[in-house]
């Protein structure tokens, strides 16, 4: 299963909403608090290219925010990055 990994940050419900959005799902996830890392936050800007959070990747595929996480997991897609079988997009 691909690792899932979220930048966030301390005061963002988002966050918050996206960390129950998969622990709900039964997926684990890697936090990465960019307000108390700045080299972290940086690499985030890097992968994303956003400075919103959460920024949420799959592996090495960026999913975008929680909007986009659950969009993605409506259509059938999360589960589909999630075992490794899809491509970026």
């Amino acid at each position: 299963m691909s690792v899932v990994t979220i930048y966030s940050t301390a005061i963002c419900p988002y966050c918050v909403a996206a960390k129950n959005f998969l622990s709900n799902r039964g997926v684990a996830w890697e936090e990465v608090r960019i307000d108390l890392d700045p080299v972290r936050r940086q690499e985030m800007l890097d992968k994303a290219r956003r400075t919103s959070v959460p920024q949420i990747f799959v592996g090495d595929v960026h999913i975008g925010g929680y909007d986009d996480l659950v969009a993605l997991a409506r259509d059938g897609g999360l589960d589909e990055l999630l075992q490794g079988s899809s491509s970026a997009d």
